[in-house]
Formats: C-alpha cells, sequence, structure tokens
C-alpha cells in the first residue's frame, strides 16, 4: 500500500509540476484553461507568480512526501487543495453551477484524499517508534 500511494502522489506532483510551468511558461494559455483571462501585465504577473507557486509547492511537496514517506511534509499541498476546494464549495453554493465546475472539483477532492490517507497511513515523525 505504501508504495502505491508513493506512486499516486508522485503521479499528482508531475501533474502539478506540468500545470504550474504551463503558468510559468505562458500564463495565457493557462489562465484560459482556468476560465482567466489576462487584462494587464499586472495580471499576467500574478498568474504566472501565484499559480506557479500554488502548483510548484503542491509538487514539491507531494513529491518529498511520497519520496520520504513522511505525513508532515504532505500538509502544504493539503492546505493549498483543502482551501483551493472549499473556496470552489462555496462559490458553487453561493453563484450555482457552472459548465465544467465538477472536473476541477475533481482533482482537488482526489488531492486531498490522498493526502489524507498518505498521512493516516504514514503519521507524523513524532507518532513513529
Amino acid at each position: 500500500m505504501h508504495v502505491i500511494l508513493s506512486a499516486i502522489l508522485l503521479a499528482l506532483a508531475i501533474l502539478d509540476l506540468v500545470i504550474g510551468t504551463g503558468f510559468l511558461i505562458d500564463p495565457g494559455s493557462s489562465g484560459a484553461d482556468f476560465g482567466l483571462a489576462i487584462v494587464s501585465m499586472h495580471g499576467e504577473s500574478t498568474l504566472r507568480g501565484d499559480m506557479t507557486a500554488f502548483f510548484y509547492v503542491t509538487a514539491l511537496s507531494l513529491a518529498w512526501g511520497g519520496w520520504k514517506r513522511r505525513g508532515d511534509v504532505l500538509l502544504p499541498a493539503l492546505g493549498l487543495f483543502g482551501i483551493a476546494l472549499i473556496g470552489r464549495i462555496i462559490n458553487l453554493v453561493v453563484e450555482g453551477p457552472y459548465q465544467g465546475w465538477m472536473i476541477p472539483m475533481s482533482v482537488e477532492a482526489l488531492h486531498c484524499i490522498v493526502i489524507i490517507i498518505a498521512m493516516r497511513a504514514w503519521g507524523w515523525p513524532a507518532t513513529r517508534t
């Protein structure tokens, strides 16, 4: 089970690294994939900086946590994707569904579920014997 969890986390890390690199290299195209449009250089800078950071930090957390099999290292990724999922749920309740809303929420939920399973399986370093 530990090998499978590590492999899934690594696959998610690669996905997040690819998405983050897309925002770094071509924020306009990547932003459009997320329903975002650049209307100024400020917006382009925000997409390039903030979205790249979101996905790179997540990728690093997942890869490192999966490699070392340490649940505590997965906490940043859980925080980022958990908050993103909560924000989307709030938006769904307040604004209602939109075309394609299930795909990003499913990806975020999948991240959260896998991370929680891994954290429970591997625990925190202080609890290891």
